[in-house]
């Protein structure tokens, strides 16, 4: 298992050196979305809409994060189940998404869109919002503000730490290899 820091907009070629365990610092700007503002991208593209950021090379955090203390530019921001984005997954990883974080494991199709067009899935620490909140250097609402904490932000972050869960490779922390 390797470190890796990367910054975004995230290439193939920084995709294709991850392998699953290995651990990823990520700085750079990244953004947030839930289920509900995937929903709503989605629906977007299938309108011809621009997204309201740029999807090549991004990397998007699965949190809802809690309103930020004074002087914070974020609350707590933990990961939040990814499963929940998985129908709308491989869209996203086609039109260019390199990298999605979250919590738990993804579907075989988002498995398959990863390996198709070069893009992994980050484990970020589940129960430790308020210790990732720290890498979160700035936070601004970009679109969907009605969806409160669900809203789509960018987020500056700085040495944010998460794990290689799936490779384009094929590879899985979760799983056990066979012996």
């Amino acid at each position: 298992m390797n470190t890796y820091k990367l910054k975004t907009p995230l290439t193939d070629e920084d995709i294709l050196k991850l392998k699953a365990g290995d651990v990823v610092l990520i700085s750079g700007i990244i953004y947030t979305a839930r289920d509900a503002a995937h929903k709503r991208l989605i629906e977007s593209i299938n309108r011809g809409e621009e997204l309201p950021f740029p999807i090549q090379g991004s990397v998007i955090y699965y949190v809802g994060p809690t309103p930020p203390p004074p002087g914070r530019p974020i609350g707590s921001a933990g990961p939040t189940t990814s499963y929940r984005m998985d129908p709308y997954a491989p869209t996203l990883y086609k039109l260019g998404l390199k990298a999605s974080i979250g919590k738990g494991k993804r579907s075989d199709e988002v498995k398959k869109a990863m390996q198709e067009y070069k893009g992994v899935y980050l484990g970020a620490t589940g129960g430790a919002g308020a210790l990732l909140s720290q890498r979160i250097k700035d936070a601004k609402v970009l679109a969907y503000e009605d969806l409160g904490p669900e809203a789509v932000r960018e987020l500056v972050v700085e040495d944010f730490p998460t794990l290689v869960i799936n490779d384009v490779y094929g590879g899985e922390l979760y799983v056990k290899p066979k012996l």
